[in-house]
């Protein structure tokens, strides 16, 4: 076995090397800077060393990555040759032409998007959605999950509190509504001489942290973009009952179950009110519980992980993103070369191993992959019912409004959910009225 996998590799390595010697011997990929990005740099190194080609990288802090590579983008800048961009951007960077069409690439090396699983293709990788038209490879798997003080949580006398209270054992919760309980128990007690609360949750208002976190409650209680997909019809989807409850919901999760002064608050700041022992639970993007679980003071059996619970539906926020080739690239060849290199179902599974999270079903269809992490099995659970903002070109401007929206509603207390919701449709209406959509 290990012998005909080294002759594989070799075989790839001839074929990667042969096709990236045409053009020059520099290739630079653009990410935003976190610890899936530096498992990339090691991980590159394979492709290197078969391709002679030097991998350079830019990485980009998350509250300044949209902002500084849609900027690269629409200027026509050279610094990108791959970018692994969010999924959002996919309208825009397939209708104006950001991002190279991979469809006959993809024929001629054999490269099948039916390799990866369903809902990171048509996530990362599709524009119009769902069509058979692809801009990107299905590069880094990721959803909003929860993460929670196993070592609290198993504590009797906190045990039978809690079980006194609600009548039922304190685990993992199974609803949202059973998520506000816990998050409201634990809110203002003590920990072992520290005042400690609930939940971290997202409630940024500058770049996306607000839409991503309340998204969360949303998708779990039924909410909807559009009635049917591609109508733009959203009368009575996105202000619906199961929506203003939801919103609602979020809200009273924020006031009385979050820390005090957590009013800007988005993945570095869930992270560190977890880490610094300040919270039971916590929401952020699985691409950061390889890092959490090796954490030396809250990680390990201190630890433990849950996806984003159901209410009326099984849903989760979608996080992730694919790898493209930018259009303007000097290094065509190289570029693609490494999209090859990238799909190889190896390569794959060593990405997966060393903190990256792989869309190959060749990793996630592995009956031993659920005992690869602690967190495995919720990764899968979560890609299964995961939900995007909208993707379209304007996907911009449709961001800012909700994210002003809802933080206006949920922080700053300004209306009521309904109001929040009814002023979102028109802002968006007036979007699509402008983009020729209505």
């Amino acid at each position: 076995m290990k012998a005909r996998l080294l002759a594989a590799c070799s075989a790839a390595a001839i074929s990667v090397a042969g096709m990236a010697s045409a053009q020059s011997s520099e290739l630079t990929l653009c990410w935003a800077a976190w610890d899936p990005a530096n498992a990339l740099v090691e991980l590159s190194k394979d492709f290197e060393t078969q391709s002679g080609i030097k991998m350079n990288f830019e990485f980009v802090p998350w509250p300044n990555f949209a902002d500084r590579m849609l900027n690269e983008l629409n200027s026509g800048g050279q610094l990108c040759d791959l970018l692994i961009g969010d999924s959002q951007w996919m309208g825009g960077a397939a209708e104006n032409g950001w991002y190279v069409k991979l469809n006959d690439f993809f024929d001629k090396e054999g490269i099948s998007m039916d390799d990866f699983a369903p809902a990171t293709v048509y996530a990362y990788s599709t524009w119009p959605k769902g069509t058979p038209n692809y801009y990107a490879l299905p590069a880094m798997g990721d959803a909003n999950g929860w993460f929670y003080r196993k070592d609290w949580f198993a504590r009797p006398e906190i045990q039978e509190e809690f079980k006194a209270k609600y009548g039922r054992d304190l685990a993992e919760p199974t609803s949202q509504k059973e998520l506000l309980e816990i998050a409201q128990f634990f809110q203002g007690r003590e920990i072992d001489g520290k005042t400690v609360y609930g939940a971290s949750i997202f409630t940024e208002r500058g770049s996306e942290g607000i839409t991503m976190g309340a998204t969360g409650a949303l998708y779990a209680w039924g909410f909807k973009y559009e009635n049917s997909p591609g109508s733009y019809d959203m009368q009575g989807a996105v202000n619906s009952p199961e929506a203003v409850e939801a919103l609602e919901f979020y809200k009273e999760l924020y006031k009385t179950g979050t820390p005090p002064g957590y009013d800007n608050a988005y993945m570095e700041q869930s992270l560190d009110a977890f880490k610094s022992g300040q919270v039971a639970m916590a929401m952020n993007w699985f691409a950061f519980f390889p890092g959490l679980y090796a954490d030396p003071n809250t990680g390990g059996d201190k630890i433990d992980f849950f996806v984003n619970p159901p209410q009326n539906v099984a849903a989760s926020t979608l996080g992730g993103q694919g790898i493209s080739v930018v259009a303007n690239t000097d290094n065509m060849d190289g570029a693609l070369a490494y999209i090859k290199w990238f799909a190889n179902p190896d390569v794959q599974k060593k990405w997966w191993s060393m903190g990256g999270y792989s869309c190959h079903k060749a990793v996630l269809d592995d009956p031993n992959f659920v005992n690869t992490a602690p967190f495995a099995g919720d990764f899968l659970q979560a890609m299964g019912g995961v939900q995007d903002f909208w993707q379209e070109p304007a996907y911009a401007q449709l961001l800012l409004a909700m994210q002003e929206r809802l933080h206006n509603y949920i922080v700053a207390d300004q209306g009521t959910a309904q109001e929040a919701l009814d002023g979102l449709i028109a802002d968006w209406t007036e979007v699509f009225e402008d983009e020729g959509k209505l």
